[in-house]
């Protein structure tokens, strides 16, 4: 089993009654940028510094349970998620921010943007569609099936064992075009072996359920999407027809890549968002 290796260069705040361990850079108006999983805030590692010579405060906070961050005394659900956007903006000194999320990440900004609209400028989601446009399909089922796995007894361990090899499994399977650098993943390997990180991790899953009413509502801020050309999970399509759960201008970009398109597509990606950002 290997052992965590605490983080460094880490500015640690309270918010929504929890430490949350950050990578910041610059200063400026607030962009916040929230990872997924299997993933860590090391994900943006290859944009911080950009958005900070822009102009603009980054900061990537490791969401809530994943080392060095706090590990919660419950299951993260989908409020938990928009509280914990609002309560980094306040912990940053800031009356609004524009924010950034990729998978679990684009689930906190979702939900942020629809229920706290007036403290959010921009929106960008990544390999994400609007929560309310996703329909179901067997193609579907099948590709998150992980949403099953990882709630059943034992789901824990078997996540953990051999090394965390299920990491590597989730980004062959959800990016299966990308040669990754073989050192990709060991932030997050480094991060869900630390005390009960793992187990946080996983208890996002065992929250998800169907999205609550007032999920299903139009976001009003201006948008960015992200879509993986390559994603086996959501074609660019499901991107496209999204585009009537936005009052607000939106614009989707697909790129090449999969699941994890902002880092398979680092400088497409990375002049898009600046582009955005303004």
């Amino acid at each position: 089993m290997r052992s965590h290796v605490p983080e460094s260069g880490i500015t640690f705040v309270e918010a929504n009654g929890l430490t949350f361990g950050c990578l910041v850079r610059g200063e400026g108006p607030l962009v916040l940028l929230f990872h997924g999983f299997p993933d860590t805030a090391h994900t943006w590692d290859h944009v911080l510094d950009d958005i900070a010579a822009a102009g603009y405060q980054a900061v990537a906070p490791f969401i809530r349970g994943y080392a060095p961050s706090g590990i919660p005394e419950r299951d993260s659900d989908v409020l938990t998620q928009a509280d914990d956007v609002i309560g980094l903006i306040d912990a940053f000194g800031a009356e609004t921010a524009t924010i950034v999320g990729h998978d679990w990440g684009a689930s906190h900004v979702f939900a942020a943007a629809i229920r706290y609209p007036e403290r959010i400028d921009k929106l960008v989601a990544v390999a994400i569609p609007h929560p309310a446009s996703i329909k179901p399909s067997l193609s579907l089922a099948w590709s998150i099936r992980h949403f099953v796995s990882l709630r059943l007894p034992g789901a824990v361990d078997r996540f953990c064992a051999d090394d965390f090899a299920a990491v590597d499994t989730y980004y062959e399977r959800w990016s299966p075009t990308w040669d990754r650098p073989a050192d990709e993943t060991e932030s997050a390997k480094n991060a869900y072996a630390a005390p009960g990180s793992a187990n946080a991790a996983l208890g996002y899953y065992r929250a998800a359920g169907l999205p609550p009413r007032w999920l299903l509502a139009k976001v009003t801020v201006p948008t960015l999407s992200f879509a993986g050309q390559d994603d086996p999970n959501l074609p660019v399509s499901a991107f496209e027809s999204a585009a009537r759960w936005y009052s607000g201008p939106y614009t989707n970009c697909a790129l090449p890549g999969g699941h994890f398109v902002h880092r398979e597509s680092p400088d497409a990606f990375r002049t898009k968002l600046l582009e955005f950002l303004g």
